[in-house]
């Protein structure tokens, strides 16, 4: 869907149509309004944004058209002009819109006129109970009220299900106003019980306890949350304390921050089960009340991505100053979302840039290489995992991966020792990892190498991984370069239905049915093989099969077919 209007221009026709008389006569531009729905849908916000422009000339008074035009710029992130529409919406009388009240709140969260929020909610406003509430609370923070501020925070602790964020941002209220006493004894469970805080909240804990002088028990609080592992977020917190230095609680300094924390903590409950777009809603909310929101930004790219507005993600991402300590996150996400753009080079050298930088975080050297893997550049993917094994210093388990990436990138530059070094590596750091023995077992059973030891890899990796149709396919292989043809009909007929349109495995399976002797369904497997888009190098053998025959493609080869063996149970 192509955008059909800048935004200046969008933003010309929401003022127009907002100086303009509604009209009951006003008949819909249905072309745009179609085009609208489909970018709707489609969750292309900024193509959305333009076409509900254009729709609401035709007509001003649409309570549909204004709903979608507010929904678009919120997810565009243009709280001017989704005000705009809004004020617009909210002229029509009978017709209620939470959209509308979201963006109204947003305008006077912002504008800090926190008399207008009292009075909405006195009016009638519907955010949602939960947000209701605690807007309505934080307002009232807002006005210096915070006898009645503190009474509707602790009305929100006794609602079932909302107790944890009556509490949490109650503790955010006192130590905006400096009661760093009352904050912890709500954050350390003492007031009211343990509360689980997420990562901000730990660190808005840690502030407290810096400013109460109790660098070490800030210090603690780290560790247990977090563990001693590098992050640059939570090592720039530990550095201070560590300095003795007081921290500033800057968590919320204002109501204004505490209402965009009200958005921020509802969106974070709704990730992962609401629909996105009302997560994104809350999130922009949170982002255009307090720009310097990284935790906020950041889930507003990783949504962004989710909905795949790449572009969107990518801008979100792009925020970010090297001077922050949530850069490094962001540079990653940002080289992500890049490449899901179609970007992989530009991705490429946003890591290579950050890895000349901050070459020193493994997250860093690991996520070039997984770039550089995925995009088939091995040599330079192997450098880098080199660069985070390196990095990883012990031989922990968790770090079973980069030796296993390590091992595909030599393998797949035909550089088998190594390959197989690393994969035993692997293994002798987590030995029940299915991939890895799947992966190893299927490079010796292909080169003909160790093909016992080779199916009992196979074997342990079906039973931990049951329903995987490469790794079934692994098996019958095994048994059949084993000759052991009739072992391998039922695992490859299985991996055939696991995985019906991947050449290789279509293509494994014609040669088990004309080992099998079934010639005819041997070669209606191998047309189909060709029907999915195999390399070249098995397309020109898939042809030769084709039209010679395996046992013909084999000799020419100088390929020993291996003699049949009887079927054997229980190996």
């Amino acid at each position: 869907m192509r955008q059909i209007m800048s935004r200046t221009l969008t933003a010309l026709v929401l003022a127009a149509a907002l100086a303009a008389p509604l009209r009951a006569d006003e008949t819909i531009d249905s072309g745009a309004y179609l085009a609208a729905r489909i970018a709707e849908s489609e969750n292309d916000f900024r193509a959305a944004a333009s076409w509900f422009a254009k729709a609401i000339i035709a007509d001003s008074g649409n309570p549909q058209l204004l709903d979608g035009a507010i929904l678009a710029e919120i997810g565009v992130g243009d709280f001017d002009l989704a005000t705009k529409a809004a004020r617009l919406r909210k002229g029509i009388e009978g017709e209620a819109s939470q959209l509308a009240e979201v963006a109204l709140i947003a305008d006077e969260a912002k504008r800090e006129d926190y008399a207008a929020i009292v009075a909405g909610a006195e009016q009638g406003r519907d955010l949602g109970e939960l947000a209701n509430a605690l807007v309505i609370a934080w307002a009232k923070v807002g006005e210096g009220n915070m006898t009645e501020a503190l009474a509707d925070f602790d009305a929100v602790t006794r609602k079932k299900g909302f107790e944890a964020f009556g509490f949490y941002h109650k503790a955010l209220a006192l130590a905006s106003v400096g009661d760093f006493e009352g904050a912890d004894e709500i954050l350390s469970g003492k007031a009211g019980g343990t509360i689980t805080l997420m990562r901000r909240g730990v660190f808005a804990h840690a502030q407290i306890l810096s400013q109460l002088e109790r660098n070490a028990d800030a210090l603690a609080l780290l560790d247990r949350s977090f563990g001693t592992a590098p992050d640059p977020v939570v090592d720039a917190v530990r550095h201070r304390l560590q300095a003795g230095e007081p921290m500033p609680f800057d968590t919320v300094t204002s109501a204004r921050d505490g209402i965009a924390e009200v958005f921020f903590t509802i969106s974070t409950a709704l990730n992962g089960d609401a629909d996105p777009v009302y997560t994104l809603l809350h999130l922009r909310v949170a982002g255009y009340l307090r720009p310097n929101h990284s935790d906020a930004l950041l889930m507003t790219a990783d949504v962004l991505e989710e909905l795949g507005q790449h572009d969107l993600a990518v801008e979100t991402y792009a925020a970010f100053l090297p001077d922050d300590p949530t850069y490094v996150t962001a540079e990653v996400g940002r080289a992500s979302a890049l490449r899901a753009q179609g970007k992989p080079d530009a991705a490429i050298e946003a890591l290579q840039t950050l890895a000349r930088s901050h070459g020193d975080l493994l997250g860093v050297q690991f996520a070039l290489a997984d770039l550089l893997r995925s995009e088939e550049r091995f040599d330079e993917a192997e450098v880098a995992y080199s660069a985070a094994i390196e990095l990883s210093k012990a031989a922990k388990s968790e770090n079973w991966v980069l030796y296993f990436y390590r091992g595909i990138c030599h393998e797949q530059s035909n550089d088998w020792a190594p390959a197989e070094a690393d994969f035993r590596k692997a293994l002798s750091l987590n030995g029940t990892q299915p991939q890895v023995l799947n992966y190893l077992g299927y490079g010796m059973v292909d080169r003909g190498e160790n093909l016992d030891e080779a199916l009992g890899m196979i074997q342990k990796a079906v039973a931990a991984d049951p329903e995987q149709g490469y790794i079934i396919d692994s098996l019958a292989w095994a048994y059949f370069k084993l000759g052991r043809y009739a072992d391998a009909l039922e695992p490859m007929e299985k991996a055939s239905l696991l995985e019906p349109v991947d050449p290789i495995v279509t293509d494994h399976l014609g040669d088990v049915y004309w080992m099998n002797d079934r010639k005819l369904e041997a070669r209606f497997q191998w047309r189909r093989a060709l029907s999915f888009e195999p390399t070249e190098t098995d397309k020109t053998r898939i042809q030769r099969k084709l039209d010679l025959g395996l046992d013909a493609v084999m000799a020419e080869e100088g390929t020993a077919k291996p003699a049949v063996k009887a079927a054997e149970n229980g190996n």
